[in-house]
């Protein structure tokens, strides 16, 4: 895209400029073809600016950016196909090959990894969450006795799957911090975990149904540990639910990162960094990037 605006430029600064006597015969053919190449490029050019931008975003992301997306295209006029998924599912779709011009990840390995490997330029951080745990209505359950249940025999305790999506990575983090408080958790929760959502061939819910809704509405765990912006959104499913945020020393935070793959995306990713774009991500309970 570069080159093409590149070459684009030349061209018109050489006919700003002939370098050859605009009266000559050979002035007005060589006009005539500049002026026809120009007519093609910029045809191309138009094109290319009227193809839908392709956004790849974080499941976690979905109800945001698909605002975001929505508002990005009344302002600016320009189409998005924004496909949702785990971070690291959709990391290994782009490293086979997958077109796409912006990735917004749910931490910022993923993005780093791929710029490392030469696609777009730096990993920006463009928001912040949180981990919490939600709960069963009939599971007792505060933030200081939260251990305590998860490590109970007879509570099950869900997660995502690491790797494949952050928000599994982050719960087990939450497992190796239980390990400076009681000896012997963190084998113990990271044996003990279903690993229920965010996999490769964990079982999908209904369309249009929230997964975490639907993990517990079907009984699947006992308590669960995801995002605290993805509780918010299970609980206006399920308002049984219980959404409470882990105690200061089982605490785990999650930057989320951007990369612009595509110069053509940078609107795009200026839009989701800006006033409003930060506005849109704070009402669904993201906080803005350190």
């Amino acid at each position: 895209m570069k080159r093409y605006w590149g070459l684009l430029e030349r061209l018109l600064s050489a006919l700003r400029r002939p370098p050859w006597p605009s009266s000559s015969p050979i002035s007005r053919k060589k006009m005539k073809k500049s002026i026809l190449l120009i007519s093609i490029l910029v045809s191309i050019g138009s094109v290319m600016a009227a193809e839908p931008l392709e956004l790849r975003a974080a499941g976690s992301l979905k109800a945001a950016m698909g605002d975001i997306v929505q508002a990005f295209e009344k302002d600016m006029g320009q189409a998005v196909v924004a496909q949702f998924g785990p971070s690291g599912l959709l990391r290994e779709r782009i490293e086979s090959g997958e077109n796409v011009d912006l990735f917004a990840s749910a931490n910022m390995k993923h993005p780093q990894t791929l710029q490392a490997k030469g696609m777009g330029d730096k990993v920006q951080a463009f928001a912040r969450n949180q981990l919490c745990a939600l709960a069963q209505p009939e599971i007792v359950l505060t933030p200081a006795t939260l251990l305590e249940r998860m490590l109970s025999a007879d509570v099950r305790v869900g997660t995502s799957t690491p790797k494949a999506d952050p928000s599994g990575d982050y719960a087990f983090r939450v497992f190796e911090l239980a390990e400076t408080i009681e000896p012997g958790a963190e084998t113990r929760l990271k044996t003990k975990a279903l690993q229920l959502t965010g996999g490769p061939n964990s079982a999908k819910p209904p369309k249009g149904v929230n997964p975490y809704a639907h993990v517990m509405k079907t009984r699947q765990a006992d308590i669960f540990l995801t995002y605290c912006t993805n509780g918010r959104l299970a609980r206006k499913e399920y308002a049984e639910l219980q959404l409470v945020h882990l105690p200061e020393n089982l605490a785990v935070g999650a930057d989320y990162g951007l990369l612009v793959i595509d110069e053509r995306a940078r609107p795009l990713a200026d839009y989701i960094l800006s006033p409003a774009g930060q506005a849109i991500l704070g009402d669904y309970g993201f906080a803005p990037p350190r």
